[in-house]
């Protein structure tokens, strides 16, 4: 008999295919409990597989009572090609617990397409949930990295904390694996400081657009290079999708000069934000500190630099990109 699911359904997405695939394993292992994989269980992954074959295995009778069956590597399915599924979900057995994960397709050159909206009313409607395992952003990622570590077998030190955040960045998938290895690494009896950390944290991840452009808005060249460095290196980004990034950024600024906003939401409404105003504001407070003739040096550089990544220069694109953000953190320093 199967452990059972919370709910007869779940649907899992997010982001981070190390976290999303370890939720998936956490809910399978959940599902079967200590029944036969072999005898209750159909898992379907990869990128053969047909949805009419999962409605089958969840429809078919089974002589062993419950039933698990999971379907892997759903986004390559587009809207068009969920019928089946959905049909399935509006009748599910009582005695199948269902587990939709919306993951990559395994196949080099086959795309993932967004999670349907129908798909995710469906399950619902069914009674079950959809589960985001994306880590949180902004200042709630702080949090999110606490709770992790408060779970950790291994306890670090505020320090240790700090590092590891730092060093991993938005490469959060590599959070539990690296908790494992310290717990395995670490043959004492009291909290793991920065010193024994630091040498099995491998290397630094890739860190989100607002680190750069805040080190950039300090003036703080050094942090600004580092991070550029990451983010085209180990975060995975192209050289021009930074660039976006800063010309985003100034462009912001620029529309707020002169033209009179007195306040955040003023700028937000300028700008076009919906949600949050607090970009509104940054850009808002940066704005008056720069004023318009330090705001139009940085357009010049931005352009200038931007012609050098189409081709314009025989430098590295990488090297283009830290000559930049070092450029754009010394001209914020300059009064």
């Amino acid at each position: 008999m199967a452990g059972g699911l919370s709910v007869s359904v779940k649907l899992l997405k997010g982001s981070d295919p190390t976290l999303l695939e370890d939720a998936a394993v956490e809910a399978l292992r959940r599902a079967v409990g200590d029944a036969d994989r072999a005898e209750v269980l159909d898992e379907f992954r990869g990128d053969d597989y047909e949805l009419g074959e999962v409605c089958l295995a969840a429809t078919t009778v089974s002589m062993f009572g419950n039933r698990v069956v999971a379907a892997r590597n759903l986004s390559r399915f587009g809207a068009k090609d969920l019928g089946p599924l959905i049909e399935l979900l509006a009748d599910l057995p009582d005695d199948t617990e269902l587990l939709l994960v919306w993951d990559k397709p395994l196949g080099a050159g086959l795309r993932a397409n967004a999670l349907p909206r129908k798909l995710g009313d469906a399950v619902k409607s069914a009674g079950g949930e959809v589960v985001d395992t994306s880590p949180p952003g902004g200042r709630a990622r702080g949090r999110w990295f606490a709770e992790q570590f408060d779970l950790a077998e291994v306890d670090l030190d505020p320090s240790a904390r700090a590092l590891v955040e730092e060093t991993l960045g938005e490469d959060v998938g590599r959070l539990p694996a690296l908790l494992e290895l310290l717990a395995a690494a670490h043959t004492g009896s009291g909290r793991m400081g920065a010193d024994q950390v630091a040498p099995l944290l491998g290397a630094a991840g890739g860190v989100p657009p607002w680190d750069l452009t805040d080190a950039i808005d300090r003036g703080d060249t050094a942090k600004a290079v580092e991070l550029v460095r990451r983010m085209v290196g180990s975060g995975g980004r192209h050289p021009l999708q930074v660039m976006v990034t800063l010309q985003t950024h100034f462009e912001r600024m620029l529309r707020l000069e002169g033209s009179g906003v007195r306040d955040e939401k003023e700028a937000a409404a300028l700008l076009g934000m919906k949600g949050s105003t607090f970009p509104a504001k940054k850009a808002l407070r940066r704005c008056g500190e720069l004023g318009y003739e330090r705001l139009r040096r940085a357009t010049e550089l931005l352009a200038r630099a931007d012609l050098e990544l189409r081709g314009a220069t025989a430098n590295p694109p990488e090297m283009v990109m830290e000559l930049l953000v070092a450029r754009l953190a010394a001209l914020g320093r300059r009064q």
